[in-house]
């Protein structure tokens, strides 16, 4: 805990209040709606009473939907087939594949157990993977193919818990017979249609083994596990119950009025928590129809495809659509761009009334209605975005530039704020009520407070179970009262809406939504003798670059070895811009770069030709980096590097 609080504000009240504050009406609804729920018992009733609605689909597949009773039954198929590999109610399963049904129906499988699935990031070296197989101290590990194998081959090689690996594509499967003593400590290899055949065939037989566990299924019990990193590189590993999901399910509802069984998006890892809610436990709360995008740099052509009524966005996303929008407005006939300008102008009045609650004249209104029909949703058509109710915008800031040429163009994307750790969104802009800018203002249920450090402490009903330790128990991440301490500073304005101003935790956050540790980046760069300090910049940029500082004893030691000349007082910058140094820091950002995930990898660097003391400013009298004074002081060299 960082300090006292300063206000308490509530999930749909921007009045300051105690620390006991009632539920609304509107809270205590969704409290009582979601009391009972799990994930288990949601899809039972999903293949009773929508069993013949989609559930899943591959964009651009020729194959079928899956429908909600299909999905059940093969999930329970799955969890039969997962229950005679050994896995057992509490234990962990870890899942390397891309987004395919396969990826939906083998985690709920799991979950139907009472055990818990775990979805890394394909981009992990092999030390994050490693940790997470010996933290998670799984017992099973589902892996897609040949690539992945040979990802987590060393990993297997080591001594882990991981008893079975289950391998979607049958032609990956290890070769056989294998001596006996390699086969002993080896994991047993099986195919997945193998593991939902056998348990199809045992649940038919006897489906009270299943039935009984996902019966004794809580709500308050663990649903899936995700690991997110920390400020030092080591991942938490943040564990999520039913009640967590399927709350923020049920809240969303509440504030976003869609129609029922919507048509989603699916693109973003399901290692994410905004497409672990959005992807998987919504759609089951809604008995919704998820389109799965197997191809995230496709996602535009997907929304032009689907046209679907909601979508999550990170940043990057909508700066791309923002951009070829206004490339498509540009080159339009000077006539069309004349009649564009006009709807835009009117759009953007209206957007602004509706932001100020203030009322829309009737002329207005109607020049605002005649540009959506004749102008606006047209082009939007060709996005696929003429259909769409919800948008947002989240795991990252976004420009307000970008949220106002979307609002111009009939786009309404609201900003939300949430970790892993609040279940995603834990703040949020909601159709009627929003203030751009702004990540909102809490989500039902949600208590939202400031230290006086500026510190956001936040508790309610999305605050997740902890972090899971390694000897399987959960660590609470809360103070007494309930109250987690995010790490991000904000300021909350007289109506309530609250602004993430900082990151007290030092957590780089790409525009792609990516979570970079920059010490572990740091550190590995630092390993380097000619490196004296570096900081790694990403910060709402596109990718992750570095500012190098040679060591100013080992610098000059290494030019002379090198037949360089380490002399004069201008030795620092000359050595800064030679080849010979280049190329070997080149070298050290190439090694560092191995033994990081691909989203963490150093694009650019720039060396600087000074060094960096407490008196220059960049460290602190106990040398650690002052970062927003290095960002401040090299905004032009940083800005060079993504030029």
């Amino acid at each position: 805990m960082t300090g006292p609080a300063t206000t308490v504000i509530s999930g749909d009240s921007s009045d300051a209040a105690a620390d006991n504050h009632p539920l609304t009406g509107l809270e205590a609804e969704c409290a009582r709606r979601a009391a009972d729920l799990t994930v288990p018992a949601l899809l039972e009733r999903n293949a009773l009473e929508f069993g013949d609605l989609p559930a899943i689909s591959v964009i651009g597949s020729e194959e079928a939907p899956l429908t909600w009773a299909t999905v059940r039954t093969r999930s329970l198929a799955l969890a039969r087939g997962l229950y005679e590999l050994g896995l057992r109610p509490g234990e962990r399963m870890l899942i390397a594949m891309s987004s395919r049904p396969e990826h939906w129906l083998v985690d709920l499988g799991a979950v139907h157990l009472g055990a818990i699935p775990s979805t890394v990031y394909a981009t992990l070296s092999t030390p994050q993977l490693r940790y997470a197989a010996e933290h998670s101290q799984a017992q099973v590990l589902i892996l897609e193919g040949a690539e992945q194998l040979e990802r987590w081959a060393l990993v297997l090689a080591g001594q882990t818990s991981i008893h079975s690996v289950v391998i979607v594509d049958a032609d990956a499967l290890p070769a056989d017979p294998l001596p006996a003593d390699e086969a002993r400590l080896r994991p047993r290899f099986h195919t997945l249609a193998e593991v939902e055949r056998d348990g199809a065939a045992r649940h038919t037989a006897d489906p009270g083994v299943v039935d009984r566990l996902w019966r004794a299924v809580h709500p308050h019990q663990p649903v899936t596990l995700l690991y997110t990193s920390g400020t030092t590189g080591t991942p938490k590993g943040v564990v999520l119950s039913h009640h967590n999901v399927l709350y923020q399910s049920v809240a969303l509802e509440a504030q976003v009025d869609l129609p029922a069984h919507p048509v989603t998006v699916a693109y973003l890892p399901l290692a994410h928590i905004a497409e672990r809610v959005l992807g998987i436990y919504a759609p089951i709360y809604r008995a919704g129809h998820v389109h799965i995008c197997t191809d995230t740099a496709a996602v535009v052509s997907a929304l032009a495809a689907i046209h679907p009524l909601s979508f999550f966005g990170v940043p990057r996303v909508w700066e791309k659509l923002a951009a070829g929008l206004q490339t498509m407005i540009a080159l339009a006939d000077d006539e069309r761009r004349g009649a564009l300008a006009a709807a835009q102008a009117v759009t953007l009045e209206v957007h602004n009334l509706a932001e100020a609650h203030a009322p829309v004249p009737e002329d207005l209104a109607r020049h605002f209605d005649d540009a959506q029909v004749s102008v606006l949703r047209p082009l939007l058509g060709t996005l696929g975005l003429d259909r769409m109710i919800w948008a947002c915008s989240g795991a990252a800031p976004i420009p307000v530039a970008v949220l106002r040429t979307l609002a111009s163009l009939g786009i309404e994307v609201r900003e939300v704020w949430g970790l892993s750790e609040t279940t995603g969104t834990a703040t949020i802009n909601t159709l009627d009520v929003f203030r751009t800018g702004t990540v909102g203002r809490p989500h039902l249920g949600m208590r939202l407070r400031l230290a006086d450090d500026g510190e956001i402490l936040i508790r309610g009903p999305l605050v997740c179970l902890g972090y899971l330790r390694a000897d399987g128990t959960i660590e609470t991440i809360t103070d007494a009262d309930g109250w987690l301490a995010t790490g991000d500073i904000g300021t909350l304005d007289d109506a309530g809406y609250l602004t993430i101003t900082d990151r007290k935790k030092e957590l780089i956050i790409t525009s792609t939504g990516k979570n970079v540790a920059p010490a572990q980046i740091e550190n590995l760069l630092r390993a380097h003798p000619l490196i004296g300090q570096a900081v790694a910049i990403g910060d709402r940029r596109p990718y992750v670059t570095a500012l190098l500082v040679l060591d100013d004893e080992v610098a000059p030691a290494w030019a002379k070895a090198a037949g360089l000349d380490a002399d004069g007082p201008d030795a620092s910058a000359r050595l800064a811009a030679h080849p010979a140094v280049l190329a070997e820091l080149q070298g050290a950002v190439d090694a560092a770069n191995s033994r990081l995930a691909r989203a963490e990898q150093v694009k650019k660097f720039r060396v600087l030709p000074v060094g960096w003391t407490p008196e220059s400013g960049e460290l602190t009298p106990t040398l650690k980096l002052r970062r927003r004074i290095i960002n401040e002081k090299y905004a032009i060299e940083i800005d060079d590097l993504y030029s």
